[in-house]
């Protein structure tokens, strides 16, 4: 084989071919000489390999999308010359036309440059790899039904382990604070409620690591509850159950025990994987038995924190204060928080001038896991929002510019969550194989046949997976579960309210009310059997053999062939065979006779064929084959 024919084979220019052979060392004059076959199977793979290393190494940096005018600029070419040598390839644009990443790469290739996407200022902070982990404190969070004694059992934590000494007599309430025990450290945050809890995971600040159920053992499980589980399950937190109020008369912990066995909640002490523990946040009792099992909990976790990175924290709250300005409570999450850094908070920037913990005294530094009110900011922040250190005002300006940009375009262009209609598209995008639901129903009878109803609709590739269930309309705090975990909201027989209503539109989540119970299984029927795969049934349709290769200077490589078996059809799906082995798969993308484009070519016939691949040879075999798809039924 001569040189010029195996610079053919690879696409390239044949001087280019023997300027990269002197580079590996192939002793060869010009572009006649000759090399037999083993030598020329070596030069394509060392020549591959000698390829991917210069684009491996050939990096230059961008930020996707990009116009064509600045990928020409990039790659150090004419903007004429770049798309003069798309058009070539068939690909069509104009000068100040954005192409996305995908498209990018693909032309970056051929001219043999890798790209790597620009980091922003704010991605630059949060990439930064944690190196120096050290163990840090739990972060604690409970939650419960209204009455059932949240308060109580924190502010007896907090008064049994915070001496009025080390207290000055003077507390603050900061919405999260720590306690010090023999065995570590514990921080609680101090939530109004599971709806603020998943509010803050909805601006992406997943803080706590344990949540505490508290159950009263007089009253036992109530709606809230229920909610509140389900929405700490959601999460991911480990969840440990404070059975409270075990110091009235008519308590009954076994009750409570047998409730949340009733919801795949087994208690430990009865052979399950449920933590909990009696308490009365009235005598105390309990109270140091929860701090331990918190202790132990979070050893289990091996909870740890980078703390030499620049600090990262969450807004736990915020208020306007008359003659201080804004007050944010910050739980630091990784480095070390200091008076005088300069910080990012949602919207807002400025720079720290003073640090307090929850008992007013002055911090020169705050920890991770540690809570502490900040003041410099200047505005408030929503709970949830992310600070971020920098080094400048300067970066702390362009990341804030960056952000309202995007909260602009969100604007304009609303966010939007799982819909049945557009299920498949999702399972093919992210691989989804479940359909996550929060149900509400009118009566606990109906609940639990539709529940039912729709559990059997699962199969073992599809899962219907029930997140939430309740009785009662549908609320807020529905509609803030399904953001954070991407559910549709479905009711039977229930009212949905404007404001709720709105609410949903707002967040682009799915909300569908139903009265017949047919049209809701079958609605959801139908979505389960779109994630199901498909089967695929091919009929062949012709085979064609390749006579010779010619290159055309617009249409690309066409294989000349001869259809020796049944028709070519332009668009249907082909296999090239080489020593029968398939070693390309695609479409028949031109179908030519003569000079003319035609849509099929019968037996016995000459014809063109490109089928997108360049590196076709002679003899090649190229089969042709219909391709049918066909939906998979639930039995």
């Amino acid at each position: 084989m001569r040189i010029h024919e195996l610079a053919k084979e690879l696409n390239i220019d044949s001087k280019e071919l023997i300027e990269k052979l002197k580079l590996l060392n192939f002793p060869v004059k010009n572009h006649m000489s000759s090399v037999d076959k083993d030598t020329a199977d070596i030069i394509k793979h060392e020549v591959g390999e000698l390829d991917r290393k210069e684009i491996e190494e050939n990096v230059i940096e961008v930020s996707f999308p990009i116009t064509i005018k600045d990928m020409a600029v990039k790659l150090g070419k004419k903007s004429s010359q770049l798309l003069s040598d798309l058009i070539k390839k068939g690909k069509f644009f104009n000068i100040n036309q954005s192409i996305d990443e995908k498209c990018a790469r693909e032309i970056a290739y051929d001219y043999k440059v890798n790209l790597k996407e620009k980091l922003s200022k704010e991605e630059e902070i949060l990439k930064v790899e944690s190196k120096n982990l050290e163990k840090r404190a739990p972060v604690v969070t409970l939650m419960g039904h209204i009455d059932h004694g949240k308060t109580s059992i924190l502010d007896c934590i907090r008064k049994s382990k915070i001496s009025d000494k080390e207290a000055g007599g003077i507390t603050q309430h900061i919405g999260a604070y720590q306690v010090s025990l023999d065995k570590g450290k514990i921080t609680f945050i101090d939530t109004p409620g599971h709806e603020t809890f998943t509010a803050m995971r909805a601006r992406g600040a997943d803080v706590t690591d344990i949540v505490i159920i508290v159950i009263a053992a007089d009253d036992g499980i109530k709606p809230q509850t229920v909610e509140a589980i389900d929405h700490a399950k959601a999460s991911g937190a480990s969840i440990i159950v404070a059975i409270n109020k075990i110091d009235r008369p008519n308590s009954n912990a076994d009750m409570v025990k047998q409730q949340l066995s009733k919801m795949d909640m087994s208690p430990e002490d009865w052979g399950g994987k449920t933590i909990t523990v009696n308490v009365s946040a009235k005598t105390g009792e309990g109270i140091d038995d929860l701090l331990d099992l918190i202790i132990l909990q979070s050893d289990i976790m091996e909870l740890k924190a980078d703390y030499k990175r620049s600090a990262i924290g969450v807004v736990v709250e915020a208020r306007l204060s008359k003659g201080r300005g804004s007050l944010a409570t910050i739980l630091v999450k990784e480095g070390i928080l200091k008076t005088g850094d300069w910080c990012v908070c949602g919207l807002y920037s400025g720079k720290i001038r003073a640090i307090h913990d929850d008992r007013k005294k002055i911090l020169k530094e705050v920890l991770p896991a540690h809570p502490a009110e900040i003041l410099g900011l200047n505005g408030v922040p929503n709970p949830g929002e992310q600070l971020l250190v920098v080094t400048d005002e300067k970066n702390a300006r362009e990341i804030i510019s960056k952000r309202k940009d995007e909260e602009t375009r969100n604007k304009l262009v609303p966010k939007t969550h799982l819909k049945l209609e557009d299920l498949y598209k999702k399972v093919q995008e992210e691989d989804l194989k479940q359909l996550k639901i929060i149900l509400k129903a009118d009566v606990g009878g109906t609940l639990e046949a539709v529940e039912g109803a729709l559990n059997k609709i699962s199969t073992e590739e599809v899962k219907v997976n029930i997140i939430h269930k309740g009785v009662g309309s549908v609320n807020s705090s529905d509609i803030l579960l399904a953001e954070v975990t991407d559910s549709i909201v479905v009711g039977f027989k229930v009212s949905i309210d404007a404001q709720v209503r709105e609410l949903s539109r707002r967040k682009g989540i799915e909300t569908r009310s139903y009265q017949i119970v047919y049209e809701l299984i079958d609605d959801v029927k139908g979505a389960v059997e779109g994630l199901l795969t498909p089967h695929v049934k091919r009929t062949f349709l012709g085979r064609a053999k390749v006579k010779t290769v010619f290159k055309l200077s617009r249409a690309g490589i066409i294989a000349g062939s001869v259809v020796e078996k049944g028709k070519i059809k332009r668009g249907s799906i082909c296999n090239l065979f080489r020593d029968n082995e398939v070693i390309f798969e695609g479409k028949v993308q031109t179908l030519k006779r003569f000079k003319d484009d035609v849509r099929e070519v019968t037996e016995g016939l000459e014809c063109g064929i490109d089928i997108g691949f360049d590196k076709i040879k002679e003899d090649d075999i190229i089969d042709t084959f219909d391709e049918e798809t066909i939906a998979r039924k639930l039995k």
